[in-house]
């Protein structure tokens, strides 16, 4: 899979093949249908799979105010859609350049000009060029006056509820601590990522050292306790992740730390990754450290269960 940055020095290999333009962030199940159109129609013209994307999202340009927390970092996203099969990932860097071409301008400039696109493929709220002034039947009308093959695809419903899988729908499940409904709609688990820090120590004194997350870049869950794993350098370790304060000792600030099973070592300064399987429990107020104790010991059978249940079909 290529990671590029821009378009200055496009390898050919990436050229003549089928395209998709879009953020592509979480990359849920409707994209993953995006990416199985994309794969099919590269096939038919015996060229690369491509999603251009924008780095940052334009709407950090235009409404910064209005800028959704991302799902995803760059070579996150260019991971997940290299598992689908994409060929090349462009993560363009988005300027007011770039915002001002008129839809007809970027079309001829990105897709035909730089891309030499043979293919494309989108979904029905597709919007490009200045102001959003292009949509599905201007594609449709550029692609057909240069040979070029469009297929739309239909956005992907969540079975059980009738309901359009999204990026903003993801964002939403996540923020009310619904990481199963997260999942449900991704492709992967929601993964988060951070720096190590040293945090109170308190963790390791009741024999569960946990390790405390800052310059977290992407959205973070509401706050209570969670099953889930920690990726660290390529490998998985099973984890309780606990987020918010810590009000059994009279912490109010709220923090992100997690308690990684069966693991010994320091992490301190190591960036990381936290992967949500399912929600436990609320924080809590406990009577004493026992109490606490007590709990914490629930939590790691619950999160060793959950971890394993994830494991099982992916082992098989």
């Amino acid at each position: 899979m290529r990671l590029l940055h821009d378009l200055e020095h496009v390898p050919p290999e990436i050229l003549g093949g089928a395209l998709a333009i879009g953020n592509f962030d979480g990359v849920h199940l409707g994209h993953a249908r995006i990416v199985e159109s994309i794969r099919r129609q590269a096939r038919a013209v015996h060229g690369p799979t491509v999603v251009f994307t924008f780095d940052p999202h334009p709407v950090r340009l235009l409404r910064p105010e209005q800028t959704p927390p991302p799902l995803t970092w760059t070579r996150r996203k260019a991971q997940l859609l290299a598992q689908l099969g994409v060929d090349a990932m462009i993560a363009y860097p988005t300027d007011r350049a770039l915002l001002e071409l008129s839809a007809e301008a970027f079309f001829q400039q990105i897709v035909v000009d730089q891309l030499q696109a043979k293919a494309m493929v989108e979904g029905p709220n597709f919007y490009f060029g200045r102001d959003r002034q292009g949509n599905t039947v201007l594609l449709g009308e550029l692609c057909q006056q240069h040979q070029m093959s469009l297929e739309i695809v239909e956005p992907m419903q969540l079975a059980s509820h009738n309901e359009i899988i999204s990026s903003s729908r993801v964002r939403q499940a996540i923020a009310g601590g619904d990481v199963e409904a997260a999942r449900r709609m991704l492709t992967e688990p929601y993964r988060l990522r951070g720096m190590v820090t040293h945090g109170a120590g308190r963790g390791g004194s009741l024999g569960f050292a946990t390790a405390n997350l800052e310059a977290i870049d992407t959205i973070i869950p509401a706050h209570g306790v969670y099953a889930g794993y920690v990726v660290r350098q390529e490998l998985t370790h099973a984890a309780a992740i606990h987020i918010g304060p810590n009000p059994t000792f009279g912490e109010g600030h709220a923090k992100v730390e997690a308690h990684l099973i069966d693991f010994a070592g320091s992490l301190y300064g190591e960036p990381l990754e936290l992967a949500f399987l399912t929600r436990l429990r609320d924080v809590r107020t406990f009577d004493d450290v026992q109490q606490l104790t007590s709990q914490i010991h629930q939590d790691v059978e619950a999160v060793k269960l959950s971890y394993s249940d994830w494991l099982t079909p992916r082992v098989a």
